[in-house]
């Protein structure tokens, strides 16, 4: 499955040791577009957690598989992302803002008005 969303909010990173060594897990929350946006959780594991697309305000192109699993009588249903794209980056990098043109409050505009 395929998911476009903005990084919403970041949840810490987990860690841990199993019975294949260590491992950590990171916990993304991202809103879709559209008319009733919606926020999902998404769980990225191990090599594929990258600090640099993982910036709030960033959009993001996520594939990744749902898997649901029953314990005690509940189900429960993951989403783990296998592979992540930025799209564009939310926040102004330093490149943004050299495009931007300050204003220059000295120029007086001749538009035929007395003031």
């Amino acid at each position: 499955m395929q998911l476009t969303a903005k990084l919403k909010q970041l949840l810490p990173i987990q860690t841990g040791s199993g019975k294949n060594g260590e491992w950590r897990k990171q916990d993304i929350i991202v809103e879709t577009d559209g008319q009733y946006p919606k926020n999902v959780c998404i769980s990225i594991w191990g090599d594929k957690i990258n600090a640099q697309q993982l910036e709030i305000g960033n959009t993001l192109m996520i594939d990744f598989e749902a898997e649901s699993r029953e314990f005690s009588g509940r189900w429960y249903t993951d989403l783990k992302a296998w592979k992540i794209e930025l799209i564009s980056s939310g926040s102004l990098t330093q490149n943004k803002l050299n495009d931007i043109t300050p204003l220059d409050l000295d120029e007086k505009p001749d538009d035929g008005l007395p003031f």
